[in-house]
Formats: C-alpha cells, structure tokens, sequence
C-alpha cells in the first residue's frame, strides 16, 4: 500500500496527466461523457435496489439508505479503474498539480467545465435510453420513488444543499484519494466502496448523481422545472462540492504531504 506521501504524489502526477487530456478535448469530452453514464448506472441500481424492499424498510428507515448506499459506488469504480472524467474527482486531483505550478486556474477551470457538461449529457443520456426508455421506473416502488427523490431534492433550502454538497464529494474524493494507495482492483474497489456509500447512506448531495436522479424524476412526471433543477439543487450542490473536494481534500493533503521538492 502507498503511503499518504506516496498518495500525494501519485495525484500530482494523476492531475497533470489529466491537464494533458485537456489540451486533447475530443478525448476528454468521451471520458466524461463515460463518467456521467457510469455515475447513472450506480444510481439507477442504489434506486431499485434500495427501494425494491418496500415492506422491509417501511419499519426500518435506515435499512433503505443502507441498501442504497451500498450499490452507487460501483459509479466510482468503474470511473476510477477504466480513467474516465468525473468532475467532482477531479475538482481534488488537480489541485496538487495547480498548487506545484505544473498547470494554471485556466487549464484546471477548462478540465472543470468540459467535464462538468460531458458528465452532465452522459447522465442525462443514460436516464432517458437506458432507465426511461426500458421502463425500469415505470412501476411502482420506483416510480414513485424517483419523482419523490427529485422533488425533494429541488425543495431543500439552498444552504442545505450547499452544505450537503461538501459532505458529498469531500467523501467521494477521499474515495478517489483512497484509491490511489492500493495497487489491486480489489483494494481500488474496496476504498472507493466504502466513503462513497457513507455519503449515499447520509443523503449528501452530489451535483452530478443529480444529473441522473432529477431528469429521471421528470421524465416520470415529476413536478420540477429545468430551472428548479439548475438554481435549486446543482448550483449549489456543484459549489459545495467543489469545496469539498478541491479544499478538503486536494489542498488539505497536497500541503501536507507534498514538500517543496516535489
């Protein structure tokens, strides 16, 4: 296993591959456009999974977070393992980059938007064909359930989801980083498992598992707007997710495991 100093460097050096990916945007634009279908396929199976044993989690509430929680991370590890583009990783992975001076707010702001829009037609994508399309949420516990999700999740005050929003991707990103310190699939699987089933089961809130949840809210009937889905829930979920990745976990440790030598 690598050491948290061997993790940091293993990131610096994570970030500015993907900085060369950038000035490759076809390609970068494809990876992402993976990522958002990949996170998709996580949160369509944490919503059959986890809402398909109504009669059990009617008496116990936690037992559906818990079922949830523990199908989305395969989102991650797909991302993680085949080196697709997820925005809310990368807002850590290329902090230590930017923070060496190997790259500028400029290449990290143009990784950032490319990857945010692939990922958002990739999720979008992936819930009209892939959920929408097969009928997967036609019928009820499921169908109920995700125009309940969207609706929720564009009715929360715009702190919460600002506050949601760092807890979500400060987990995901400590997946990411986790990920980075074992050398196996298994280990990779294994730490990008369990933060980011933590985040799930806590109901934080991630700008880009959103992208997948709300559309497919909508496409069922959900009674949220394309205005509502923006302003209310991945404006601020984006923001707070950028602070939780880029602060509290790319600059939290490239600082303090990445000498001046580095």
């Amino acid at each position: 296993m690598r050491t948290p100093v061997e993790v940091a460097k293993a990131a610096l050096k994570v970030g500015e591959n993907k900085i060369e990916t950038t000035r490759r945007p076809a390609r970068l634009i494809v990876l992402s456009v993976l990522a958002g279908a990949y996170i998709a396929l996580g949160g369509v199976l944490s919503l059959i999974v986890g809402f398909g044993f109504p009669q059990l989690t009617a008496g116990n509430p936690a037992l559906q977070k818990l079922l949830s929680g523990a199908m989305f991370p395969i989102g991650l590890i797909l991302v993680v393992v085949l080196g697709a583009e997820l925005f809310t990783g990368n807002n850590a992975l290329l902090i230590p980059a930017f923070m060496k001076r190997r790259c500028g707010a400029v290449d990290v702001a143009k990784n950032w938007v490319i990857v945010y829009f692939g990922n958002f037609v990739g999720a979008v994508a992936f819930a009209w064909l892939m959920v929408y399309m097969t009928g997967l949420t036609a019928a009820d516990p499921w169908h109920s359930a995700i125009i309940g999700m969207a609706q929720t999740k564009v009715s929360l005050p715009w702190l919460t989801v600002f506050v949601r929003g760092i807890g979500a991707n400060w987990c995901v990103c400590l997946a990411v980083w986790l990920a980075l310190s074992g050398r196996s699939l298994l280990e990779k699987m294994a730490a990008c498992w369990l933060p980011v089933m933590a985040f799930v089961a806590l109901g934080y809130e991630h700008c880009i598992a959103n992208m997948f949840f709300i559309p497919s809210g909508m496409l069922e009937g959900a009674d949220v707007t394309v205005w509502q889905m923006v302003w209310n829930n991945l404006v601020p979920a984006t923001l707070g997710n950028i602070i939780g990745g880029a602060v509290f976990v790319g600059c939290v440790h490239a600082r303090l495991h990445l000498s001046d030598k580095n």
